[in-house]
């Protein structure tokens, strides 16, 4: 007798998965699995998308994959709470996403004809106001940019948005004066005892430095990343050369630490530390 297509042995990997949840959540179930609901999963939702990330970025398939699973988990696992709420259930969710997939590609599934991925992200912009009625349309075109998103990528996608109805800068270049211009609004604010105003100053210019980064088609997000991970390192070289000399960090001169960090970055510098 062939299984069900959410049987714990359903040959259909998806298919078992779904049913593996809806086990732990029944009766008899897992307790910690039962007690969830969608604000406590909330954090694990961010964090099981940021560990796929790091393994993107390590470039490490064995991991990728695992983790890949953990953010499928958390998909079914809302879902299943939706579910058992009579709101909606995994397949609903499967075919939102295939019609929505649809409808935004139809250079691919229509007869439109686009000239390059610009025409296309203006054609999603377009198509993602058509799917919703006109009571539930956005009032801006930001309104879909999560939140809770870090300050630098939200940043980014907002400024993305905007772009594609033409309110952006023409060129990286014509931008870069933003930047001098809001690095000296800072300094007149450093002048004076206006807190607030400094925070604010400090705000636009780290904002500007994004823009210039998207026009440059660089990720500002990923770039600090980049940034911090070479002060890492840095530093971790900083302290292992000081501990090699017999040395602490607390008790040295910043001359002293300043010297040794301008020695770590020249390029000869790693092979003389290993």
């Amino acid at each position: 007798m062939a299984s069900h297509p959410d049987s714990l042995d359903s040959p259909d990997p998806f298919r078992r998965l779904v049913a593996i949840m809806a086990r732990l959540r029944a009766p008899g179930g897992c307790p910690w699995d039962r007690e969830q609901t969608h604000q406590t999963l909330r954090q694990y939702m961010i964090e099981e998308a940021h560990e796929a990330c790091d393994a993107i970025d390590r470039e490490d398939d064995r991991e990728l994959r695992l983790e890949l699973g953990d953010v499928a988990l958390q998909v079914v696992f809302h879902a299943q709470i939706a579910a058992e709420e009579g709101r909606f259930t995994i397949d609903d969710v499967m075919n939102a996403i295939c019609e929505k997939l649809i409808h935004r590609h139809p250079h691919v599934f229509g007869e439109v004809t686009v000239a390059d991925s610009g025409e296309v992200l203006v054609n999603w912009e377009k198509l993602k106001t058509e799917e919703k009625p006109d009571s539930s349309a956005p009032s801006s075109l930001l309104d879909g940019i999560p939140k809770s998103l870090p300050a630098l990528h939200r940043s980014q996608r907002m400024q993305e948005k905007a772009a594609r109805v033409g309110f952006d800068w023409p060129s990286a270049e014509e931008a870069f004066p933003k930047i001098e211009e809001e690095a000296g609004e800072l300094r007149r604010a450093m002048e004076s005892s206006d807190s607030e105003r400094q925070a604010e100053e400090i705000g636009d210019l780290l904002f500007s430095v994004v823009n210039f980064a998207r026009l440059k088609g660089l990720n500002a997000e990923e770039l600090l990343h980049s940034a911090a991970a070479k002060f890492d390192a840095r530093f971790r070289a900083l302290e292992a050369r000081v501990r090699r000399q017999g040395r602490r960090l607390g008790d040295m001169t910043l001359d002293e630490m300043d010297a040794i960090w301008n020695e770590l970055k020249t390029p000869r510098a790693p092979q003389e530390d290993r």
